[in-house]
C-alpha cells in the first residue's frame, strides 16, 4: 500500500457494519450499535440472512472495504452461517455473535460461528455478547484511529472504578454481619 493510500485509510471515519440475520435479532444487537455510537463509530446495520439472501450478503461482503466499513459485526442464531459467508467473500475482521435460539439456547448457534475452516477466520464473542462484539469492533479500528484507543483506556478505567464502589459497598455490607 502507497504513502497516498495509508493517509486516505487513517482520515476515514471508523464504521462498523451490524449485520443481522433476521429482525428479531436486533433487541439483542442494539446494545452492540448503541455502544459503538457512544465510541463514535459510524454504524451501519442491515438484515441479511445467508440462506434466503446469499447473494445479498456476498455483494455486501465484497463491497464493504470499497464502502468505508473496517469492521463487520454479523448475529446469527440457530445454523448461524451469516457471519461465516461473510467472511468467506471478504478480507475485513468479522466478529460473530450467536444469538439465543429456541434450539440448544443457542449453543448450536455458538458451534456454527467458531467452527471456521481454516482461512476464513470469524472472531466470535459468547452468546448474546453484543456488547463484548462492539468493544472487539472498537479495539481493532483503535489501529488506525488512536482517538479510539483512548476511548477504550476511559471506559476500561470507568469498569474498574464501578467495581471499586461495589467492593466499597460490600465492605460496608460486612460490618454489619
Amino acid at each position: 500500500m502507497d504513502k497516498k493510500s495509508k493517509a486516505l485509510e487513517k482520515n476515514q471515519a471508523a464504521k462498523v457494519a451490524v449485520i443481522m440475520g433476521s429482525d428479531s435479532d436486533f433487541p439483542t444487537l442494539k446494545s452492540c450499535i448503541k455502544l459503538l455510537k457512544d465510541f463514535g463509530v459510524e454504524v451501519q446495520a442491515m438484515v441479511c440472512s445467508a440462506h434466503r439472501t446469499p447473494d445479498k450478503a456476498a455483494e455486501f461482503a465484497k463491497n464493504a472495504e470499497k464502502n468505508g466499513i473496517g469492521v463487520i459485526i454479523a448475529a446469527a442464531g440457530k445454523a448461524a452461517h451469516l457471519p461465516g459467508v461473510l467472511a468467506a467473500f471478504t478480507t475485513l475482521p468479522v466478529i460473530g455473535i450467536p444469538i439465543k435460539s429456541s434450539t440448544m439456547d443457542g449453543l448450536d448457534s455458538l458451534l456454527s460461528i467458531v467452527q471456521m475452516p481454516t482461512g476464513i477466520p470469524v472472531a466470535t464473542v459468547a452468546i448474546d455478547g453484543a456488547e463484548n462484539a462492539a468493544l472487539l469492533a472498537v479495539q481493532i479500528l483503535s489501529g488506525l484511529h488512536p482517538e479510539l484507543r483512548a476511548k477504550m483506556k476511559d471506559y476500561k478505567k470507568k469498569l474498574a472504578k464501578k467495581v471499586e464502589e461495589k467492593n466499597n459497598d460490600l465492605q460496608e455490607k460486612l460490618k454489619e454481619i
